[in-house]
């Protein structure tokens, strides 16, 4: 059994998730053709260190930045470099906090200028199963009504679920249990109870749902080269109805 977090715990949380969701959104704000990844990665760095936290990915069993900076068709783990995007790609941002004790990790993919039809129908879609998996976030229910969700409402589309990542609890440390997978079957997998805290990330694949490890030991790259999407909210199981702690809010308020 996992063990629910305490209220006081989840506060803690709560205090990670809206930084983290502030930190997208600083990066969100300088998306732009031009734009290098490595300079990204500074200012997600920055705004972290002067908020008082760290960012918990940088040193992570050896990952050298701040943030995961995936380009197109590394679906997650991508490196920040000299990079420049260019209109029309897609960018990742994954990025962790640690805080009083407490880690925040949140994902968003932005479109770089003006993307093509079927990538902005990616990034919508990968996106909305997000919002169809926090609604199976409820006590009572198991992981693998999160992950059936996801995966009926992308694959409705056309799709594909990466099968070799997956979500997680999250705590003192940046993944705990349980794992949380973007498929599944109904009623299968951990049991849901109100209190424990997840993180649910659909990272979705435009073709094929095969992926390779980059030779860095990293990046994880889509096998036929397309584009994948990603996008990772924190939230807390409830009965009833999940409560979300991080939020695309001050993203969106940007994009307005």
């Amino acid at each position: 059994m996992v063990k629910p977090k305490t209220e006081e715990e989840i506060e803690l949380l709560r205090e990670n998730a809206i930084l983290v969701s502030k930190t997208l959104a600083e990066v969100g704000k300088r998306v732009a053709p031009g734009v290098t990844t490595a300079e990204l990665n500074r200012v997600a760095e920055t705004f972290i260190r002067d908020n008082g936290a760290i960012p918990s990915f940088l040193g992570y069993e050896g990952f050298p930045a701040a943030i995961c900076a995936s380009v197109n068709d590394v679906v997650v783990h991508g490196f920040p470099s000299d990079y420049v995007l260019k209109e029309g790609d897609i960018f990742t941002a994954d990025i962790g906090t640690f805080y009083k004790g407490y880690n925040g990790d949140s994902a968003y993919t932005f479109p770089v200028g003006e993307v093509d039809p079927e990538t902005r129908k990616l990034l919508d879609v990968t996106k909305a199963s997000l919002y169809k998996g926090i609604e199976a976030a409820v006590a009572g229910n198991r992981t693998g009504d999160i992950g059936h969700a996801v995966q009926s409402y992308a694959e409705s589309f056309g799709f594909s679920i990466v099968r070799e990542l997956e979500g997680h609890g999250l705590g003192k440390e940046m993944h705990e249990a349980p794992g949380v997978p973007n498929y599944g079957k109904p009623g299968s997998g951990a049991r849901l109870t109100d209190g424990m805290v997840i993180c649910i990330e659909p990272m979705i694949n435009a073709g094929s749902r095969g992926v390779y490890l980059a030779r860095n030991g990293w990046a994880v790259h889509t096998s036929d080269h397309k584009n994948a999407a990603h996008f990772e909210l924190t939230v807390v199981v409830r009965k009833g109805k999940a409560e979300q702690l991080s939020t695309f809010d001050f993203i969106e308020k940007e994009q307005l």
